[in-house]
């Protein structure tokens, strides 16, 4: 079910033009809205994307769908699309949200971390994994994450031998731009879903160390796929439905192929692995 909007906290950057608003059950959302500038198609990619990578036990935001009522945007007329001179309402209804990590006057949170402290980030792998999903889903756009403090065994309740203290974590964000973002294809390029620094993956020496998440990949339920289906509104779809089982129908068929488009990435125009 959909959570209701409640404040307008501020404007985010990037091309979609994101805006963080409170919801009724007290999390904060990082908002993408039906009418953004990049497509509708973009929450849809952004829906799929939190369900596969959660299966992939991927650390990304939790998602959730934002009602933005008639009289919520009357009260807040800030809340609006700008493209150039023009300023376009934001239509009321649905729209995708991406939890915010906290409350945002408490939490700090970096998309730049140095050296000394990225090394102490505890989920780095997570960019290995990440990149498997990125050349699995096509993703056109450079791999994007956020790092912010957490105490470690929320992050993960069940390992009782993290140690019970705070940490840096890395969190994957921004998924529009899967499957070509609204072109709904697959452009293979070996540069394609790499994040911008090469430390990241200074460990890989082979295919290896892209496990589990390469087996993860090829072995993937069709169900999970189905199910995060069943959640996208149809408002977002706008009789898409076709292309979209299309579309999905080529994301299956590709799981094998996943290995060897990590491959190719070290044909690029800088091999991102310098230790393999």
């Amino acid at each position: 079910m959909p959570i209701q909007a409640c404040r307008l906290i501020r404007k985010m950057r990037g091309g979609a033009q994101a805006h963080l608003i409170e919801a009724e059950d007290g999390r904060f959302y990082v908002v993408k809205f039906r009418n953004n500038p990049q497509h509708r198609r973009i929450l849809v990619n952004e829906m799929l994307s939190a369900a596969l990578l959660g299966y992939l036990q991927i650390r990304v935001p939790d998602v959730a769908i934002v009602d933005f009522s008639p009289d919520f945007l009357r009260s807040n007329p800030d809340l609006c699309i700008q493209l150039g001179t023009r300023r376009i309402p934001v239509e009321p209804g649905w729209h995708f949200g991406s939890c915010f990590p906290g409350h945002p006057e408490h939490v700090a949170v970096y998309d730049f971390l140095p050296d000394a402290l990225f090394d102490k980030v505890e989920n780095r792998d997570h960019f290995l994994g990440t990149l498997v999903f990125d050349k699995w889903a096509g993703n056109a756009d450079s791999r994007q994450a956020i790092f912010y403090r957490a105490r470690l065994r929320h992050w993960a309740p069940g390992n009782r031998w993290l140690p019970a203290k705070t940490g840096f974590l890395a969190e994957m964000i921004d998924h529009g731009y899967v499957f070509d973002g609204p072109a709904w294809d697959f452009s293979d390029s070996p540069i394609q879903g790499l994040y911008f620094r090469q430390r990241v993956y200074s460990s890989v020496r082979s295919l290896d160390d892209f496990q589990p998440w390469l087996d993860r990949v090829v072995s993937f339920p069709e169900e999970v796929i189905d199910d995060a289906w069943r959640r996208i509104p149809a408002g977002w779809l706008d009789k898409d439905e076709a292309e979209l089982e299309r579309l999905l129908t080529r994301l299956l068929a590709r799981r094998r192929r996943v290995p060897d488009l990590i491959e190719n990435c070290r044909q690029g125009r800088i091999n991102p692995f310098p230790n393999w």
